[in-house]
């Protein structure tokens, strides 16, 4: 997403994850942690970021030169980063662990009394994000940053699927601001973009 919103060249490579690819050790030299995703800038030495959040704000402080999509001054770019660390701290973690008890684990695994605690926490996580955006339209720097778009990918997969059904969840009654950041976002041609070949590759792996 933040490449695209950037206007930078880059080349995706999905691994396949049912047969071990990001374990094997082509991909963890770069990165041993055997997660996605990895970055490698053959524009800078061909160096290494992995992590998502890390390689958001790699690509926002080297690339981000005009600051069309990250913060500016000195406040604006803690803010930023304080968003950042609490979608690595508050939101991937515990909306991942659902996606697991909920969808992702042996069917022997999965466990309704702890994805709904999981649940829960998603809730509360769009608790927060609503008492800020109330307030603004956009979490930093009153505009669209990667402080924002760091969330977008576990909210879509949230909305689609971890907290659709529970308790008669309504996204743009229940969240009704957040439901309008959600909107915006990835309706921005990039994200939308992005999200679009994420889909298909998702798709295309379900039938292999």
């Amino acid at each position: 997403m933040v490449l695209r919103e950037l206007g930078l060249d880059f080349e995706t490579i999905h691994l396949n994850f049912s047969e071990g690819e990001h374990k094997a050790s082509e991909y963890t030299k770069y990165n041993p942690n055997g997660r996605i995703p990895a970055l490698v800038d053959h524009q800078y030495n061909d160096f290494v970021v992995w992590e998502s959040c890390a390689i958001i704000l790699y690509l926002a402080e080297k690339y981000d030169r005009e600051h069309k999509i990250s913060a500016a001054t000195f406040d604006e770019k803690i803010l930023q980063t304080q968003w950042v660390m609490y979608q690595t701290s508050g939101q991937g973690p515990y909306f991942g662990q659902a996606g697991w008890f909920l969808a992702v684990a042996p069917p022997e695994e999965r466990n309704p009394t702890i994805a709904e605690r999981y649940q829960k926490e998603i809730l509360r996580v769009f608790s927060v994000f609503e008492s800020v955006l109330s307030q603004r339209e956009w979490l930093v720097a009153g505009k669209c940053t990667v402080a924002d778009i760091a969330f977008v990918i576990w909210n879509v997969v949230a909305v689609g699927l971890l907290v659709k059904d529970y308790k008669g969840f309504n996204f743009e009654k229940d969240f009704p601001s957040t439901h309008r950041w959600h909107t915006a976002l990835i309706n921005r041609p990039a994200i939308a973009e992005t999200l679009r070949i994420r889909a298909e590759a998702t798709e295309q792996f379900k039938r292999q």
